[in-house]
């Protein structure tokens, strides 16, 4: 007999032992069939990084007693996407979720996320996808709070798909006082890091940098990510993956260019 649940992909950037995705995996598996296709170490910060230079590894992982397939893979967020696209899957899988992330992907951090990254390189190749963050960088942050939020919001996207060209950003607060409120739709933010550079020395007088900075946000909107966020609200941003600026393309093309 045919296999009539849904296929559904679940990677991330935080590594294949983080919390984040095992939450993730254990909230999906309620709803279909998973596969696990996820870095073998921490690749926060890569974007879209792909790998060109060097080799790819994939490593199955058996887990007991369990009807999940899992792969940690050598490569970055992206890579683990087309791998499991091209050389893992049978179909196209009805759903990829990416995360869930250890830190927020809201406003400007959404292009320098590895998480996100995964979740377009998904839509990309036509799967529907979500990128999950949530506030908190802790290793040991508090899930509990947000699984039903997640299932919900990746149950509507089974049931009605996504229009093309679009994936999910959701982001969810630290929860401090009670439950999150709720979900808003949001725009995102105009918001930015102001960026520093620690300089120090090694103990034989070469230089150094750690990147530092403050994050910034610019937008006083309440209709975006940022305002959702600090108000006890999880974000759901639709983001395109066409970056092109069309509303610009009539002011380029009244320049003297010929």
């Amino acid at each position: 007999m045919m296999d009539t649940k849904p296929l559904i992909l679940v990677t991330n950037d935080d590594g294949i032992t983080a919390p984040g995705i095992r939450t993730l995996i254990s909230i999906m598996e309620t709803l279909g069939r998973v596969v696990v296709v996820a870095p073998d170490s921490p690749q926060s910060g890569m974007g879209h990084a792909i790998t060109v230079n060097n080799t790819l590894y994939l490593n199955k992982i058996s887990k007991e007693n369990s009807t999940t397939e899992e792969y940690s893979c050598s490569g970055t967020p992206a890579d683990c996407v087309k791998l499991a696209v091209n050389e893992i899957l049978k179909r196209k899988p009805d759903l990829c979720v990416s995360g869930i992330n250890h830190g927020s992907n809201s406003s400007i951090n959404v292009i320098y996320s590895g998480t996100m990254s995964a979740a377009v390189e998904a839509g990309i190749e036509g799967i529907p996808a979500i990128g999950f963050s949530l506030s908190d960088f802790s290793w040991n942050a508090n899930f509990e709070p947000l699984k039903p939020f997640v299932k919900r919001i990746a149950e509507q996207v089974l049931k009605n798909g996504l229009p093309e060209g679009i994936v999910l950003n959701v982001n969810f607060p630290k929860p401090k006082f009670g439950d999150i409120k709720g979900v808003k739709i949001c725009r995102q933010a105009n918001a930015l890091w102001v960026e520093k550079f620690d300089k120090r020395q090694t103990p034989f007088g070469k230089d150094y940098y750690w990147l530092t900075g403050e994050f910034v946000n610019k937008d006083k909107g309440e209709d975006t990510d940022e305002w959702a966020l600090s108000n006890g609200y999880a974000s759901i941003v639709p983001v395109q993956f066409d970056m092109t600026a069309h509303h610009a393309i009539q002011t380029l093309n009244s320049w003297e260019l010929s």
